[in-house]
Parts: structure tokens; C-alpha cells; sequence
């Protein structure tokens, strides 16, 4: 008899430990915005997460930034989807408005942290149906980095303050053998710094007139992408700029290769590490004829899918990612502007790299922040495929200006009015 009795219950304890098995969980989580620090240090997060939280396992796809947009997207049609997705702001509208996004609204109402989060990443994170669809971890905010030893070597000491010497000082630069005035981004990831240009020149911020008209082809717009266009044909950017993403123009930065470039504070992290803090900074972007300067701010989060069989899990690992402490490390990792409030007062963001943007974030009279209208369904496919082509088309005189910007208001003037008419109030 007590040999029966230890043998249930060892079976007891295998049944036990089965279940024990079953219930572990493994979260699939998406990365698209990648580089290989970038997701060396998301693993360690998720190593301590999962360390905090046995039982817990997650699933790490890494997806190449180049390709995401198109890769992620043939995952989801082939029903390969995941419990947490890295969601670039664009491509909120797509995933959203087809219902595939989980509403985090009620987990955020009894999140400890939702405390201290800042009021634009509520905002952004529910520019669709009013709901919250994403958590953003941060912000993208365009400034202007200059070559301080290449400035001086063509006579200039500051950089400069309006779009004419943005021009003028880039002719100057220019001029010096081998070197370019603009680091010019004409690849992947184009469209905003192109855009915020058209946007700086035509002196008015935004995509929209009331009615939904799309504001890109106004007679400002078309001057400011003809001037990159003139630029670039004038040699004041590298001929193979027309192909340059972000890490060529970083590295085209940072190599001395040219003297100017706009970008985000995430190109801060590989351009400190190659260059003495002495030798540039990060100024304001340059104010248009309107007097104003019209600065992209972009944003990425974390969203979850509405068919996840985890969401008791994969909330409680984007809530750790977001947390103020997780999102401030990864704020500093990977270059953008923390979340929550108080976080810009870390010794981190107080160095005189950081001013450029700091300044325009401060300073609205001057500097209006235009966001994209993520919203939208389609806007993903435009700014990552059509737009990328078309200004290159416009790049290499295959295309004018003028018949760019109108293929583009065409596109994003039935976009916004379609969604006017079923948004109507």
C-alpha cells in the first residue's frame, strides 16, 4: 500500500510538473527599427524581464529596417503574427484601422507608471479612432548637426540660421576639395527630413488644409524640394547620397565627408562616439522666409495584436519596457526623447550636444513640431515605398518638382478626405 501511495504521488508530481510546463508562455515580439547595439541591449532588457518573471519566455524577431515595412507586413498577411510589435508612427493607421491592434486604454488605467507619462505619448499613441493603440518609448525630433572644423576651414563660425545660408554655407563647404555642404538622405527613411524642408520653405507646418486638401504641392512646398533637388545636382551633397539612409548619412557625417546633417538624437549615439565633443554640436534647424522652422517630430512604441493568446504577458512586458526606469535607459541606448515626465533632467540630457533640440522643443513660437498623419491607412506604403522613389526620380531630373508634389497631393488628399468622410462628427 505505501508503495502505491509513492507512486501516485509521483505521478502527482509529474502531473504537476507538466502543467507547470504548459503554463509557461512565449511571447513573439517584433523589432523593425534595428541595428545590432539596438537589439544587443533590447535582449538584455528582455533577459532581465524574463529573469523577474519565470515562466515568461520571449521570442525576439528582428527585422531589417530597410526591408520591415514590406517584411512584417507579408508576416501578417500569412496569419505569422505577433503578440508585441515595434510600431513606427505610420504604420498605425494600417494595422488600426483593420482592427488587428489591441486598445491598451484598459491596461493603462491600472498601470502604476501611467502616472508619470507625459501627455504627448498619450496623445500620439491614439491619433487613431481616439484610441490607444501604441505607447510611444520616445521621440524622434529633427535638429541640425554641423562640422565644427569644416565650418571654420570655409571661413563660417556658426551654423546657419536661415534656409538661404543653409544653402550658401553649403556652397562654401562645398568648394573644398572632397567635401560636401549635406550629408542629403535620399534612401530609406527620406521622406520626413524631405518633407520637413518642403514644410520650412512654404512656411506653414502640417500635411492638410481644413477641408482635406493636401498642403505638399503648394507653390512653398515645391520650392523647397526643388531646392534639395538643386543642391544636389549643384555637387553640394555626395553623388551617392541619392541612395543614403541613415547610417550613410551618419557615417558620411561623422567621417567629415560633409558638414551638415539633419537628423534625430539617435544619430548622436554613433556620430559622439567617432567624434570629439569639441569638434561639432547640434544647432536649430534653419527658419524659412516665414521667419519659423517647421522640425519632424516622429515617434515609435509598443503595440500589441488583438489576437495574441498572451496579453496578460506581453502587457506586462511592454508596461517593463516603458517603465520609467527601462525607458530612460533605453532613451539614452538608443537616442531619442524619454517618455516620462521629469526624465529630461538626467545629467544624460543636459550636455550642450543635446541644445538643438531642447531649444526647439522649448521654444514654440519659433518652432512648430509637425507630426504625421498616422491616422492614415496607407501612409506606411507612401512614405517608405512611393515617396522614396518619386524624390529620387526628382533627385536625378527624371522627374520634376512641380509633377512630384502634385502625385503626392493627389495621393494624400484622397487619403485624408476618405477618412474625413467616414470620421464624420
Amino acid at each position: 500500500m505505501k508503495r502505491l501511495t509513492l507512486m501516485l504521488a509521483a505521478v502527482a508530481g509529474l502531473a504537476i510538473s507538466a502543467s507547470g510546463a504548459l503554463a509557461d508562455s512565449t511571447i513573439k515580439m517584433v523589432e523593425v527599427i534595428t541595428s545590432p547595439p539596438r537589439t544587443e541591449f533590447l535582449k538584455k532588457q528582455i533577459a532581465e524581464f524574463e529573469a523577474a518573471n519565470p515562466g515568461v519566455k520571449v521570442e525576439l524577431v528582428s527585422l531589417p529596417w530597410g526591408q520591415a515595412f514590406e517584411k512584417f507586413l507579408t508576416m501578417v498577411q500569412a496569419g505569422d503574427t505577433p503578440d508585441v510589435v515595434e510600431m513606427p508612427e505610420r504604420w498605425m493607421g494600417l494595422y488600426a484601422n483593420n482592427g488587428q491592434l489591441e486598445d491598451l486604454g484598459p491596461y493603462m488605467a491600472k498601470w502604476e507608471d501611467a502616472k508619470t507619462l507625459g501627455d504627448r505619448a498619450k496623445q500620439f499613441g491614439s491619433t487613431v479612432n481616439n484610441t490607444q493603440f501604441m505607447i510611444p518609448y520616445g521621440y524622434y525630433v529633427n535638429a541640425l548637426f554641423w562640422n565644427k572644423k569644416l565650418f571654420k576651414e570655409a571661413g563660417l563660425d556658426a551654423p546657419p540660421a536661415t534656409l538661404d545660408e543653409f544653402v550658401e554655407d553649403s556652397k562654401k563647404i562645398s568648394a573644398i576639395p572632397g567635401k560636401y555642404g549635406y550629408c542629403l538622405r535620399g534612401g530609406p527613411g527620406a521622406f520626413n527630413g524631405m518633407h520637413m524642408f518642403m514644410n520650412i520653405a512654404a512656411g506653414k507646418g502640417g500635411y492638410f488644409n481644413e477641408d482635406g486638401t493636401s498642403t505638399i504641392n503648394d507653390e512653398g512646398s515645391v520650392k523647397g524640394l526643388q531646392m534639395l533637388a538643386d543642391m544636389y545636382k549643384n555637387g553640394l551633397a555626395p553623388k551617392d547620397a541619392v541612395s543614403w539612409g541613415f547610417n550613410e548619412t551618419v557615417t558620411g557625417f561623422y567621417s567629415g565627408t560633409c558638414a551638415m546633417l539633419n537628423q534625430d538624437p539617435d544619430a548622436l549615439l554613433g556620430i559622439a562616439d567617432k567624434m570629439s565633443a569639441d569638434d561639432f554640436a547640434v544647432a536649430p534647424l534653419p527658419v524659412g522666409p516665414s521667419g519659423k522652422s517647421y522640425p519632424t517630430l516622429g515617434y515609435a512604441g509598443w503595440a500589441m495584436f488583438a489576437n495574441s493568446q498572451h496579453k496578460d504577458d506581453a502587457w506586462k512586458l511592454m508596461a517593463t519596457l516603458l517603465s520609467p526606469k527601462d525607458n530612460l535607459e533605453w532613451a539614452k541606448e538608443v537616442g531619442v526623447v524619454p517618455i516620462h515626465n521629469g526624465a529630461d533632467q538626467d545629467a544624460h540630457f543636459k550636455t550642450e550636444q543635446f541644445k538643438g533640440w531642447f531649444t526647439e522643443l522649448s521654444d514654440s513660437s519659433k518652432y512648430e513640431m509637425v507630426t504625421p498623419p498616422t491616422h492614415l491607412e496607407n501612409l506606411g506604403n507612401f512614405v517608405d515605398q512611393v515617396a522614396i522613389k518619386n524624390f529620387q526620380e526628382v533627385l536625378l531630373g527624371q522627374k520634376t518638382a512641380k509633377e512630384a508634389a502634385d502625385a503626392w497631393a493627389a495621393f494624400l488628399t484622397k487619403e485624408q478626405q476618405d477618412w474625413l468622410a467616414k470620421n464624420k462628427k
